[in-house]
């Protein structure tokens, strides 16, 4: 393939990158989005292997033909309960790539370059294999504290910002000697650079507790993205550098937007992280714990209410995902709705453990669009719903986040469902959420309990409703007389 034919190669897989993100904007056209990401990887990828700087086509093949057949079993068999963790290890992939492209490119020393063109490309090397570094070591600590292999508490080491400050510092001092070294004398430097990004990408996520992991996801995307581009200046890779930037400017947009529906900083979250220390005592144990009584329901007194009610809004978290229920909670809906009620779903914008996490199960389900509404829209309604149904959600409705300014949690925005008329929350146990913060609003008056599992109960429910259902049907059918002569 000529240079010309590969440069428009990459010029429209580049448009269709930008049109797989604007795509995946909004969920009616998401699947969209991901057809144009998909034909433009196709056509970078056979652009690049029929480019003219390539002629290993038997180790090209060598790698890739078993790494696409590994990566299309483990995706077919993910389940959406684990996306997170999956995205996290695909993280740490792009990670390492970025490290090696950067060893292998400055081992290769190319002798074209001289002068300011060879300081800037070792400059190149050096940020693109740090950046790789962290997100490498960053994403495998977050796929443990996902996977639950690593406790979700943040580690707070004494002094660690000045840790964190040291071993950056220590990054730079390396990057000088880097930049001074001859020949390949600078490797060594560049390897002992590449130990300590490593151990700081560990220590950042480390200090990050649970309540955070959906921004930690999103910025380790971010990095993921910025280490492509790096490897794509190495490379001399126009594509490579351009996909790299919108990733790592998407992951960088959706980091701030995660922040700020969590009235949090972007920089305490890096910096310390859920969990901070406060006056020598973390922020958890200075929290007031909830107390009164729980009071507990049962499917047939559900039933009942949303036999009466008029308006129902579903607030579903991980423990739906966990039951794998969103297809019962699907059906209810489905159900509630024939019957004349107003049903809705109320979507917190860190529901989960990633980004969009509830709004991919929903789709799945076929839930329609129309009726799936973020915090900001649902939140003034729920003072006029009726009832309101919890599916495994706990942090993501926690009234302690606004009346309790001692709360680890205090600031957050939340879905305020406790302001319904009634809430059913559908938990297994009492047991407090993955940022290990006890809910008020098991306490209050106005909330029940239905404990078990999300699937059973909500499968038992619409059996009951559907029932019924078909009970007020035959109701109004007229009444057949026989008459006999």
């Amino acid at each position: 393939m000529s240079n010309n034919l590969l440069t428009v190669a990459y010029i429209v897989a580049s448009a269709l990158f930008i049109l797989s993100l604007g795509g995946l904007s909004d969920q009616e056209t998401a699947r969209k989005g991901n057809i144009y990401g998909i034909i433009g990887m196709v056509i970078a990828f056979v652009a690049t292997a029929l480019s003219l700087d390539l002629t290993a086509y038997g180790t090209l093949a060598s790698v890739v033909i078993p790494g696409a057949i590994i990566g299309a079993i483990v995706a077919s068999r993910v389940a959406m309960t684990s996306m997170p963790e999956m995205v996290a290890m695909l993280h740490s992939f792009v990670g390492v790539a970025a490290v090696l492209v950067g060893i292998a490119n400055y081992l290769q020393q190319s002798r074209s370059l001289t002068g300011i063109e060879s300081t800037i490309h070792q400059i190149e090397i050096f940020v693109g294999v740090f950046i790789g570094a962290v997100t490498f070591t960053g994403s495998i600590i977050a796929f443990g504290k996902l996977r639950g292999i690593i406790s979700s508490k943040p580690l707070l080491l004494p002094a660690r910002h000045f840790l964190n400050l040291s071993m950056i510092a220590a990054s730079l001092w390396l990057g000088s000697q880097f930049l001074a070294a001859e020949n390949l004398s600078g490797l060594q430097p560049l390897l002992i650079m590449s130990a300590i990004a490593s151990v700081l990408g560990i220590h950042l996520v480390m200090a990050i507790g649970g309540a955070d992991m959906p921004v930690v996801i999103s910025m380790l995307n971010s990095y993921s993205g910025w280490a492509a581009a790096a490897a794509g200046f190495m490379l001399s890779n126009d594509l490579l550098i351009i996909t790299g930037a919108l990733v790592g400017s998407s992951g960088a947009i959706l980091s701030y937007i995660m922040c700020k529906a969590m009235n949090r900083s972007f920089i305490s979250v890096i910096l310390g992280g859920f969990g901070a220390e406060t006056n020598g005592t973390t922020a958890a144990q200075s929290a007031e714990q909830p107390g009164g009584e729980v009071t507990a329901t049962t499917i047939e007194d559900t039933v009942e209410l949303l036999q009466r009610a008029k308006s129902v809004v579903i607030v579903p978290g991980y423990g739906m995902a966990v039951a794998r229920a969103q297809h019962a909670v699907s059906e209810l809906a489905k159900l509630l709705r024939d019957r004349g009620v107003q049903v809705r779903f109320g979507i917190h914008p860190v529901a989960g453990r990633m980004p969009g996490h509830m709004n991919v199960l929903l789709a799945e389900a076929n839930v329609p669009y129309d009726i799936v509404l973020e915090m900001d829209e649902i939140n003034e309604d729920f003072s006029k719903t009726d009832v309101v149904l919890v599916i495994g959600a706990n942090d993501t409705v926690n009234p302690s986040a606004l009346e309790n300014p001692n709360s680890p949690i205090a600031g957050m925005p939340v879905m305020e469902v406790w302001k319904a008329g009634t809430v059913v929350v559908m938990k297994r146990s009492m047991a407090s959420g993955y940022a290990g913060v006890e809910n008020p609003l098991f306490y209050k008056s106005n909330t029940h309990m239905l404990f078990g599992d999300a699937k059973k109960n909500l499968d038992a429910i619409v059996g009951k409703v559907a029932l019924l259902s078909e009970e007020s049907v035959d109701l109004r059918q007229p009444t057949k007389v026989a008459f006999s002569t």
